[in-house]
């Protein structure tokens, strides 16, 4: 009996041990900082930030951060060149990377140097066996000095602690210069004017005005040190001043500051940053950071990770549970708040506007990719946010003329094309999210769709049904993202009861039909006259301009019409034809074709690495073999992510790429982002558990799925019998359990679509 007794203890000690580990600990920053199989990165950082956070305190490897990669991180890379306190994540364009510090000892040196040649420059060589991230902190030991670097964030400051080694002097280095390549992507990184302003021995201050990819971007900072420093030496242009305490100007304003008694110590800096003013950054500083406890601020937020990591409970392998929690991670470092805690931001038209005291505003938005998971998500999970997303976003529409297409740092990127923060917005208001002004988003969402702007020429589309190639680049791609925004428009226009809007958005919701050529069996280019174009080759890929189609070939747009699936099935010739053309796209291999250099992650031509494919798998639910999709969508979930720097087989896109895997590892996805319905695929997750904000919970069980296991056999919701190839919204948000069998052997038994 004692034996039993003590086996039983043993196993539920050991149940409470494994209950006891926090979602944080399967969380690895590390996952997509390196380049996958393709020479993708995915353009993650590995640094600290908080939830939606204004500062991402990460090291850079590069002097001048370029497209690879773009958030200033090379998982690959031998050297760190410094720890710069703004960074993007999963972006194909950089930008930020600003106020850059990094410790050293000996000589001062104020350039980086190259990585290929040790003490050429500030940079120093580091090791992943002495590298640390996790959510809220990192450390690396920076081995040409022997220096022990960490770091911790809050909204909107730094923290960093360095460790100097014993018997050398020590500086640091704080470099306004560094940035962007210039010419990145044609958008010309150019600095107006930097400043570096030395107010005593431990307070320091600055800012600079650069135009990247942000136009006429501000960024301020007030830096705290919590030992004096003895001596400081200023660089501006080509010139050093030793013990100057102000350096103005355009191009390589620098600082190095030199402690004395500080060999075998830790020196603590801590630094607030602001988009508006010196003085702002001051107090954001001062309220967030108080004192000088680094590891009370580094457990801080670890534990505002944590709150928004238990929202989800998962049951799967190791390596399930590290993707998942990871992507979650990424999905919520962006949008990030803009405004300080006085309520100052950036408005859309560069001035400085009040939200408010303690209100938050938003920016980055990358909504060509997130408008199709990553909010959706939000609205499930951050409905509060959600409602601040779109209220920034209302606010930028009424600066700005019309609603963001690609907003960074306040400032529009016209990066992309369509509207998409119009599904956005009417998704939000069809799941009933409060906390926004419905008649303001409302004429948000019109007059966006009735003005004129770049990529989105309205008066055109009003006159021909159809984005003509010789008057509108990437017509076939506008075309179709345009009818889709229409068809959102007019779902708002209707519950609003403005039925002659409702008509007008619908009609010109089924202009895609205007570039279907039922000859060829393709979307493609008509000009002006009303011709095709010739010659047509559905395998031809387009970049951002110059093609009929954006990042993408036919092939790929051939898909999306999100919000008549049912129609598009008719165009092909029914659903046997439909899913013959499925196979087709799946298996069709072609590299006669030069393809563009974001499409990657290839199963025929079907291109997870880019997000005009994520859809499509399962649109085998619309066809008359259904379990293709589940096939499909298990080998894309279980072979193109990965528990390593390489997870991701494309830039992760702001969070795009981690909420296709964390909607379709739970087993569903809103091929249609805004009608509040989710398209059943296949679950690679034994449960998922959502914690929604209403207070109950979402469950989803597959206890016997494997990899082989990967086909629906039949489901249940709420213990009744289900036979539907989606679920809706209001089951989710109800408090439902939806339990699926999985099998080995496809199932012959048709799911009913909506």
């Amino acid at each position: 009996m004692n034996k039993i007794f003590s086996t039983l203890l043993l196993l539920a000690c050991a149940a409470h041990a494994q209950a006891q580990i926090t979602k944080v600990h399967f969380v690895d920053p590390f996952i997509g900082t390196g380049a996958a199989g393709t020479g993708l990165p995915g353009c993650t950082f590995p640094g600290p930030t908080v939830p939606f956070g204004f500062v991402q305190l990460s090291p850079d490897t590069k002097e001048a951060v370029d497209a690879h990669p773009c958030a200033g991180y090379d998982y690959e890379a031998k050297t760190i060149v410094g720890f710069s306190h703004t960074h993007l994540s999963g972006t194909g364009i950089a930008d930020l990377v600003d106020v850059l510090m990094m410790p050293t000892t000996g000589p001062i040196k104020t350039d980086a140097g190259t990585e290929d040649k040790t003490g050429s420059g500030y940079r120093s060589r580091f090791s992943h066996t002495q590298e640390v991230a996790k959510p809220g902190y990192y450390n690396v030991q920076l081995l040409d000095y022997n220096i022990k670097a960490e770091l911790t964030a809050t909204m909107h400051a730094g923290f960093h602690r360095y460790t100097f080694p014993e018997g050398k002097d020590c500086n640091l280095i704080i470099d306004m210069d560094h940035s962007t390549v210039k010419g990145n992507g044609g958008r010309n990184t150019r600095i107006m004017v930097a400043q570096i302003n030395v107010i005593d021995s431990v307070t320091i201050s600055g800012y600079r005005v650069l135009s990247g990819w942000a136009k006429m971007r501000r960024v301020y900072f007030y830096a705290k040190f919590s030992k004096p420093f003895a001596s400081t030496l200023m660089v501006e242009g080509k010139n050093t001043y030793p013990n100057k305490n102000l350096a103005t100007g355009n191009a390589n304003i620098k600082a190095a500051v030199t402690f004395k008694n500080a060999a075998g110590k830790s020196v603590l800096v801590k630094v607030g940053l602001s988009a508006n003013s010196v003085e702002n950054a001051k107090d954001n500083l001062n309220q967030e950071i108080t004192d000088w406890n680094f590891d009370k601020i580094a457990s801080q937020t670890e534990n505002l990770w944590e709150k928004e990591l238990v929202k989800f409970d998962i049951d799967g392998t190791l390596e399930q549970k590290k993707i998942f929690y990871t992507c979650l991670y990424h999905a919520f470092t962006q949008p990030n708040n803009i405004a300080d805690l006085n309520g100052d931001y950036i408005a859309g038209d560069l001035s400085t506007a009040n939200a408010g005291k303690g209100k938050e505003v938003f920016s980055t938005f990358s909504l060509w990719d997130t408008y199709r998971a990553a909010h959706p998500l939000y609205t499930l999970t951050q409905t509060e946010k959600t409602a601040g997303f779109i209220n920034s976003m209302i606010g930028h529409y009424k600066t700005y003329g019309f609603l963001p297409v690609w907003e960074l740092w306040g400032s529009e990127t016209y990066c992309m094309i369509g509207n998409h923060a119009i599904p956005v917005i009417i998704d939000a208001v069809m799941k009933g999210i409060k906390g926004f002004d419905v008649s303001a988003a409302y004429e948000a969402v019109k007059g966006t769709s009735m003005t004129d702007h770049k990529d989105s020429p309205m008066s055109i589309w009003e006159k021909y049904g159809y984005m003509p190639e010789d008057l509108q680049s990437q017509s076939v791609s506008i075309t179709l993202e345009t009818a889709y925004n229409d068809w959102c428009v007019a779902q708002l226009a209707k519950k609003l009861g403005k039925m002659d809007d409702y008509k007008h958005f619908m009609q010109r919701a089924s202009n895609y039909k205007n570039l279907y050529d039922a000859g060829t069996g393709f979307f493609r280019a008509k000009n002006s006259d009303g011709k095709w174009m010739e010659p047509f080759n559905p395998l031809e890929y387009g970049h951002n301009g110059g093609h009929p189609f954006t990042e993408a070939n036919a092939w790929q747009y051939l898909w999306y019409v999100p919000h008549n699936v049912g129609n598009l099935v008719q165009l092909m010739g029914g659903e046997q034809k439909f899913g013959d053309r499925l196979d087709r796209f799946f298996t069709l291999v072609d590299t006669s074709a030069k393809v563009n250099h974001n499409a990657s992650g290839f199963i025929g031509q079907y291109a997870h690495g880019n997000e005009p494919s994520h859809h499509i798998a399962y649109l085998y639910n619309f066809s008359d073999r259904q379990w293709k999709g589940q096939m499909y969508i298990s080998k894309i979930l279980n072979e193109m992510y990965s528990a390593t720097p390489k997870c991701y087989i494309g830039n992760d896109d702001c969070g795009q790429m981690s909420a296709w895997y964390i909607f379709s590892s739970m087993g569903f996805y809103p091929v249609n982002p805004a009608n509040s319905i989710y398209n059943i695929g296949s679950p690679i997750l034994k449960s998922a558990s959502i914690k929604l904000d209403n207070g109950r919970r979402f469950t989803i069980k597959a206890p016997n799925v494997s990899k082989e296991n990967c086909y629906i056999q039949s489901m249940k919701l709420n213990g009744q019998a289900y036979n539907k190839a989606y679920i809706t919204h209001a089951d989710l948000t109800s408090g439902s359990t939806l339990e699926v069998v999985m099998g080995s052997k496809p199932s012959t038994k048709k799911l009913v679509n909506y």
